[in-house]
């Protein structure tokens, strides 16, 4: 998903500096916003936009026995891997904070897509107490493939981090991930805002009382893909 934020970025530059003296930035907001709706994961609503994408990866989770669905797809595979995918809510949410008065109509566009990710980012933290769920697909057999998500026959293992397995950079990422965005919703919908805090909170002492690398707890399955290289601090 990082690997996403940055084509994002990349793409924008791409729309307003192709030669023209008067470089459309709003098109390139437009665009940078929408080109999230085509990694999206899980059953999409009536209003994508994105109209050659379809619902897929719906059993996202059943393999442990959970409800996994929804998220973003990292970038041209089918994985999803909650560190990157967390960085990229927290960069988008404090991007609306920072310059949403600036956005017109784009800031409920930017809303939108945090909300997908944190409506999974929730999941992630709230459906099994004492663990974190942070990816799911298979990445070593995901990338010897190249298929459309509604297509893929690979396997959608659940990974997560626990106090015997723990992962402090993945819980703390996504706690920041869950506090940026309630700041987002704070004045548009103060009961969601208050769920994304009270739920950051909890990942966040996780992430303190449970210290650890999720690279040593998930190896393999995560590196090196998106190996946590600095660990992690508690000050």
């Amino acid at each position: 998903m990082t690997s996403l934020f940055f084509f994002v970025l990349l793409f924008s530059s791409l729309l307003i500096s192709n030669g023209d003296a008067n470089p459309n930035y709003k098109e390139a907001l437009s665009k940078s916003l929408l080109f999230f709706q085509g990694q999206r994961s899980g059953p999409l609503p009536r209003g994508q936009q994105i109209s050659w994408r379809a619902s897929s990866g719906l059993s996202d989770g059943s393999a442990a026995h959970v409800d996994l669905t929804g998220g973003y797809y990292d970038a041209g595979d089918n994985v999803k891997f909650n560190l990157p995918m967390a960085f990229t809510t927290t960069m988008l949410s404090w991007s609306a904070l920072e310059y949403g008065k600036r956005m017109g109509p784009e800031l409920e566009n930017a809303r939108v897509n945090i909300r997908w990710a944190t409506d999974y980012l929730l999941k992630c933290a709230r459906a099994t107490p004492g663990k974190l769920y942070v990816g799911v697909g298979d990445p070593n057999v995901d990338h010897k493939c190249w298929e459309r998500p509604e297509d893929m026959d690979t396997p959608r293992t659940v990974y997560s981090v626990s106090p015997s397995n723990p992962g402090s950079d993945v819980a703390a990422e996504t706690a920041a991930a869950l506090a940026a965005a309630s700041m987002v919703f704070r004045k548009v919908d103060s009961k969601y805002s208050r769920l994304l805090l009270a739920t950051a909170k909890d990942v966040m002492q996780f992430a303190i009382q449970y210290q650890g690398a999720y690279s040593d707890s998930l190896s393999s399955s995560v590196c090196p893909f998106y190996c946590s290289y600095s660990g992690y601090k508690v000050y």
